[in-house]
């Protein structure tokens, strides 16, 4: 894979998904052969001539200049992620500082992150490298996602649980909506450096194994998350709610750190909580009454606040 073939394989995906009437030109009658815009169209639009926009389609024109970027990126309208991909495309993998990139990656983790691991606990955190591998994980990071740790240490990657492990689909109830953001965060990758070789690897594994996988890889989307909120149903301590940071380590090449976090007092709090006991091997996974736990622990928070709330009116 070249970043010219990239840039073409781009090009396309986005072409298909625009229709005549986003850009102003009219729909026509009867039914069109190609999806979306036509080459010709795109290139009148863009102020380039059909050759020349075929020829960046096919991967032989690699070098547009900055102009011509812009104006692709509003007729086939790109938001910023993907305007920044586009030009990211054309820089080329060859370039100084990519090499540069690729040297400085490592899958060693600093003790300063792990330090930081810790002292997040009872949150869920844990350390990604670029192709989200898990690298390292708090007690609560790990037991976040039922049966990860049973799955052997080089095969533990978000991406891949998220589409292959049979617990995934039960964990997120939002499941359809998590995905897409999931594949265009990997295209953003793999747009940045279509060579890394493991990266190559995981999205030949995910396209055979995954049908779910190969439809979004082909639509080519793009999405650089850094912070939202995500809703779980742990098989362990229930439903949650949780607000994520994402935040990329130095001098790492790629590696990011997830962070969930949660209110102390909350019945969100209370359960990551569990979470780190389970985690710590202070509860065991799946045990029967884990739930009721759960909610004794929430109502005792509720009963505990009442007679708080009491005490506050009598000294009054």
């Amino acid at each position: 894979m070249t970043n010219g073939s990239e840039l073409g394989i781009f090009l396309k995906a986005r072409r298909a998904q625009v229709r005549p009437e986003d850009v102003g030109l009219p729909a026509g009658v009867g039914i069109r052969r190609t999806p979306g815009l036509r080459r010709e169209e795109v290139a009148i639009l863009a102020g380039v001539s059909v050759d020349y926009y075929t020829r960046l389609e096919r991967g032989k024109e690699t070098n547009p200049s900055p102009a011509v970027l812009d104006a692709l990126a509003r007729i086939l309208r790109l938001n910023r992620d993907e305007h920044q991909h586009l030009h990211t495309l054309v820089e080329g993998a060859a370039s100084p500082a990519r090499q540069a990139e690729r040297r400085s990656r490592t899958r060693t983790v600093r003790d300063g992150p792990l330090l930081m691991l810790e002292a997040l606990r009872p949150n869920p955190a844990y350390i990604v490298s670029r192709t989200n591998d898990v690298l390292a994980a708090n007690p609560s990071g790990l037991a976040l996602f039922p049966g990860l740790a049973d799955m052997p240490a080089k095969l533990r990657n978000i991406t891949r649980y998220i589409f292959l492990h049979p617990a995934a689909r039960d964990l997120y109830p939002e499941w359809e909506k998590l995905v897409p953001k999931s594949v265009a965060f990997l295209r953003a990758r793999a747009g940045a450096d279509p060579d890394d070789p493991e990266l190559v690897q995981l999205i030949g594994e995910l396209v055979v194994k995954s049908k779910e996988f190969a439809r979004l890889w082909e639509r080519y989307e793009l999405c650089i998350v850094g912070q939202g909120t995500k809703d779980f149903q742990h098989p362990d301590v229930g439903a949650m709610t949780l607000d994520y940071e994402a935040m990329e380590v130095a001098h790492t090449g790629g590696q990011r750190m997830i962070v969930y976090y949660t209110v102390p007092g909350t019945p969100d709090h209370d359960a990551v909580t569990l979470l780190d006991m389970i985690g710590s091997g202070l509860l065991a996974s799946g045990v029967d009454g884990l739930q009721h736990f759960v909610q004794d622990a929430e109502r005792d928070l509720v009963e505990s606040r009442d007679r708080a709330r009491v005490a506050d009116e009598e000294e009054r």
